[in-house]
């Protein structure tokens, strides 16, 4: 009898390709690629390789997506059509029959082939099918069958404010437990072809024992362990939070919480996705990015976890400095040319602006946007001392961009983001706007002579065709002196590490959970190094503000004093990202998953 191993990574975005990215699914894309590349290396010492699947849902045009504002479209162009293992293609088969569509597509990653099945579900209510006895569409039967075997009460959670995403995380997962379940058994199935007991008994000894390792990211596919669980279809999982969501609903009083011990649920936490979270405890091993997070699970939900960080793809992470002076140059003269043009006034020397920028989903009390307004007041003033006693040129100038935004925008003006009507704004992106106009720092400031350090609000999805700079992310971020991330409530931050990748330093608050690795990593730079944590936790609220202030003061007079020691603040911010990488975390889900432990060359000798 030999095995047959398939390694399934599961979760809810769009992805391989789609006009969304971001977030969980370069999680999952760094999980699969790192896993083939450990593969390809020989790094695994496994009798037999499994074969690595990545799971999610098929948006196949326009309107298929529950989440209308993000409009997501999967694209599967480009990808090589799955014709490899037999079972893989039974699997599908019997899913086709069934009504239920998987579009798959497979590429190699460093000679290894990742397979990609990507499940439609949002025709569930169109395939007619049976439970105990009753025909009734498939979308119903899964309901039906969730609350026999979880007691999930669909009937209550479908008619909530979500119950569109309630109802498809649920079809999601029970497409993928299905796929997952057609593989396990299908030794058995052909088994029950022949009809003498004898020949079915040495027809399965010839044929593979199928073994699926399951790792599920977030609660959008949790109940996919839940289902198998029940079924008693045997396979290794692990679920990860990247946050919780009573974490998420209470934001920066979170870490209040975890001191109080009050696992009390905010009343914004949705039950119904609360509920599906909560089947994580149907898992092996349940994971947390960082300690708070992990904290939270305990908290929240009684659940154990351990922690296994995030990390980010290490390729092309070679330090540029050409790259980042091009990009810093093309910042510098947009500013320079747009405030002239939309404020008129003598135009301010490109050299003379210092851009720094902050970047984050568009939650103003969680991601610490007053924090980072009342810094740059106060380092306004720093600025204006500094100019008054010579130690600054009269002329500089500090722009911070701050971009969050509710999604993308077609209708961007010329001048964007200098030039920002109320109407192409959103929610929460004009209480940012009033913020920064309250304090007085939005960039027409800088043409009063009021303020030397302005911040600018781009609430764009930032590209290279997005109507303002049209720089993608990695550009902005070389192109800027220093990242700064204040958040009051953040999982883990991969953005530090986005910024650090391109050689920019950063400023982190404390609670974030990359503080939390950063303090296990040796420092490479004495003193005030690449990456500058600020704590926000034990702090009172106006130390951290001078500490936010100070730091970004720290890296701007660093640039313009100091050219070789910013580039060491550089080189040491890119090298805590490439120590921070993907590889340890990936070997450690491997481990956990399979319990094949992976030791690399260099730990051998």
């Amino acid at each position: 009898m030999f095995e047959r191993k398939w390694l399934v990574i599961a979760g809810e975005e769009a992805g391989p390709k789609s006009n969304k990215m971001g977030g969980i699914w370069n999680v999952i894309d760094a999980e699969a690629t790192t896993l083939a590349t450990l593969m390809s290396s020989g790094a695994i010492k496994d009798e037999a390789l499994p074969g690595i699947i990545v799971a999610g849902p098929y948006y196949g045009h326009s309107g298929a997506d529950w989440h209308k504002s993000l409009n997501r479209i999967t694209d599967m162009t480009g990808f090589e059509p799955y014709d490899g293992a037999d079972e893989i293609i039974e699997a599908l088969s019997a899913m086709k029959q069934r009504g239920i569509e998987v579009i798959s597509g497979v590429r190699h990653y460093k000679g290894i082939p990742i397979i990609y099945l990507m499940f439609k579900t949002n025709d569930f209510c169109r395939i007619m099918s049976e439970y105990m006895g009753s025909g009734m569409c498939l979308s119903d039967k899964v309901k039906a069958e969730a609350f026999s075997l979880i007691g999930l009460d669909s009937l209550k959670y479908e008619n909530m404010g979500n119950g569109q995403e309630y109802t498809h995380y649920l079809n999601l997962s029970y497409a993928i437990s299905e796929f997952i379940r057609e593989i396990v058994t299908i030794k058995t199935k052909r088994a029950k072809d022949f009809i003498d007991k004898a020949i079915s008994e040495f027809a399965a000894s010839l044929m593979p024992s199928m073994h699926v390792y399951l790792h599920c990211h977030e609660f959008g596919v949790f109940y996919t362990l839940a289902r198998l669980k029940k079924l008693g279809i045997s396979v290794n999982s692990v679920a990860t939070y990247h946050a919780t969501l009573p974490g998420r609903s209470s934001g920066h009083r979170s870490l209040q919480k975890i001191r109080d011990n009050d696992g009390s649920w905010d009343p914004r936490v949705p039950e119904n996705m609360a509920r599906l979270e909560a089947l994580s405890a149907h898992a092996d091993v349940v994971t947390a990015v960082g300690d708070s997070t992990r904290k939270e699970v305990k908290l929240f939900y009684g659940i154990d976890s351990i922690v296994v960080r995030n990390g980010i793809d290490d390729n092309a992470m070679g330090i540029s400095m050409e790259k980042k002076k091009k990009c810093r140059e093309k910042i510098q003269t947009f500013l320079s040319d747009n405030i002239h043009k939309v404020y008129g006034g003598v135009p301010i020397p490109p050299k003379r602006i210092l851009p720094l920028f902050s970047i984050s989903r568009i939650e103003i009390e969680n991601k610490g946007y007053p924090d980072l307004l009342d810094s740059l007041m106060l380092l306004d003033r720093m600025v204006k001392l500094q100019i008054v006693a010579g130690q600054q040129d009269e002329d500089t100038r500090v722009v911070c961009f701050i971009i969050a935004a509710h999604g993308p925008k077609s209708n961007v003006p010329e001048g964007f983001p200098l030039r920002l009507p109320d109407e192409i704004l959103l929610g929460e992106e004009i209480r940012l706007k009033r913020m920064i106009k309250e304090r007085e720092l939005e960039p027409a400031q800088l043409f009063t002579g009021r303020r030397h350090v302005v911040a600018v609000l781009y609430p764009q999805w930032i590209s290279s065709h997005d109507g303002g700079l049209n720089m993608n992310s990695d550009e902005l971020m070389a192109g800027c002196i220093a990242g700064i991330f204040p958040s009051r409530y953040e999982p883990f931050l991969l953005t530090g590490l986005e910024a650090g990748k391109e050689a920019t330093p950063s400023i982190v608050s404390k609670v974030c959970g990359f503080s939390d690795a950063l303090a296990s990593i040796k420092r490479l730079v004495m003193g005030m190094g690449g990456v500058i944590v600020v704590d926000n936790i034990d702090l009172p609220y106006n130390e951290t503000i001078a500490d936010y202030a100070l730091a970004m003061d720290y890296f701007l007079d660093t640039y313009i004093e100091d050219k070789v020691k910013y580039s060491l603040l550089c080189q040491e911010a890119n090298l805590l990202a490439k120590e921070m990488n993907w590889l340890a975390p990936t070997k450690e889900y491997y481990e956990l998953l399979t319990g094949v432990c992976i030791v690399q060359e260099e730990e051998e000798n």
